[in-house]
């Protein structure tokens, strides 16, 4: 391809500081974007469910929990359906479509019924399922539009507009909640998200343009224009059956149910902390938009000038592995001395981390598996394995809580899970790179 890879003397900065050749600079914009339209609009939705999840009962959250999987295998074959009967571009608009719709039903009954409890446990189960597919879905876009060599150098870049989104999303929340009231919330996020798959559309369009980026695909021929005008194919359950067939998948799909186990342990200890240091609702919705904003501003600075030269230099499995044994020792470190403080930093390093460093590794995995897995089995390891890991976790952690006299119990378990972790993170590294090769 001319010029493809050399200097363009109008972005010298951009190409030496972010590794972006002249012919990529309009997809990342795009995948910026996409992200951080996403994001902002999911952020925004977030302080308002994490309200929703204490106002129903610290003491229930492991039935929202179970209630969210129940959920998400629900709605997988409906995802299934679609992604199988339309062409790879048009599984973004029919899916987020079908978001922005519910979201406004969703408002309405805020503004009608702002107490019901009900209401508010299916708006967080609801958020729980959708928050998954959304982001797996637009991760799918990536993969698909990108091969693998070019989502070392950008996909992390590209991550830092979902830090920023997130950044900004909680807040707007924060900020706004009072103005508006959470409905109003649901209907600014949800035109956040109708932009997204705007931006989405586009990079598919973008990749049409440019079909020869990604040459390199290990001889797959799937990202033809003409063979992404066609649908996937296959049957609703396909992405499932996939998972068990291929040992590279299911490795995936273990690495993302220990990643959730170690994300609800954390989870139920900020829900317990929260509900018993800040009673008032609308103060739980501004200190859950603080730890947001903490969380994104750390991992866009990471994303930006770090990720993507780890990712180069040492390789995906680096990425895999830090964040569970940074988590490893935050466990031992809450087990010893748990006070909110800690719990604090624990969180914070626990959500940046996966932002700046895993989420990217863990989305470089699939550039080297073919477009329906991209789509489907992808998007069952995002949903139904980790949420039926968050389930699991859940009533598990319960239980350990139970044991009110061995409280740092949950905290050593927590610690042998993230080890766990990253021994997956460092196998799935080595697949990765053999797949490449």
């Amino acid at each position: 391809m001319s010029g493809g890879h050399g200097a363009d003397p109008r972005l010298p900065w951009l190409s030496r500081l972010f590794g972006v050749h002249p012919h990529e600079a309009p997809a990342v914009g795009a995948g910026l974007a996409m992200f951080f339209l996403l994001f902002t609009g999911y952020f925004m939705l977030r302080p308002v469910r994490e309200t929703m999840g204490v106002a129903g009962g610290v003491d229930n959250l492991q039935w929202l929990f179970t209630g969210t999987f129940v959920a998400t295998v629900a709605v997988l074959p409906l995802y299934g359906w679609i992604a199988s009967k339309v062409s790879r571009r048009r599984i973004v608009p029919w899916v987020f479509g079908v978001v922005v719709a519910s979201l406004a039903g969703f408002a309405a009954s805020l503004m009608l019924q702002p107490d019901d409890v009900w209401a508010g446990r299916a708006f967080y189960i609801w958020v729980s399922v959708i928050n998954l597919l959304l982001i797996s879905l637009a991760w799918s876009v990536l993969a698909d539009v990108f091969a693998s060599s070019e989502a070392r150098r950008l996909f992390a870049l590209i991550a830092a507009g979902a830090s920023a989104g997130g950044l900004a999303g909680p807040v707007l929340a924060t900020a706004l909640v009072r103005l508006l009231g959470e409905g109003g919330l649901l209907l600014l996020s949800s035109l956040f998200i109708a932009a997204s798959a705007a931006a989405a559309m586009w990079l598919h369009r973008w990749r049409d343009r440019h079909p020869s980026a990604r040459a390199a695909r290990s001889g797959q021929d799937d990202g033809a224009p003409a063979q992404r005008q066609r649908p996937l194919g296959g049957n609703p359950f396909a992405g499932a059956t996939a998972v068990f067939r291929s040992p590279y998948l299911a490795g995936i799909a273990l690495f993302v149910l220990l990643l959730a186990t170690v994300t609800t342990f954390l989870y139920f200890e900020q829900a317990r902390m929260v509900a018993e240091l800040f009673p008032e609702r609308a103060r739980q919705t501004q200190v859950f938009g603080l730890i947001d904003t903490v969380v994104q501003a750390l991992a866009i600075l990471a994303q930006l000038f770090i990720t993507g030269r780890v990712a180069q230099k040492l390789g995906v499995g680096v990425l895999l592995v830090a964040v569970p044994l940074v988590m490893a020792l935050g466990f031992l470190w809450l087990a010893l001395a748990p006070v909110f403080a800690v719990f604090v930093v624990v969180m914070v390093a626990r959500r940046a981390g996966e932002y700046a460093f895993v989420r990217p590794g863990r989305e470089m995995l699939y550039t080297v598996v073919p477009a329906e897995d991209k789509y489907k089995a992808k998007n069952f390891i995002d949903t139904v394995v980790y949420r039926g890991g968050d389930a699991l976790s859940a009533w598990v952690k319960r239980a350990l809580d139970l044991l009110g006299e061995h409280p740092a119990l949950a905290m050593v378990i927590g610690a042998g899970v993230a080890l766990a972790w990253a021994g997956t993170g460092f196998a799935l590294g080595r697949a990765q790179r053999r797949r490449e090769s």
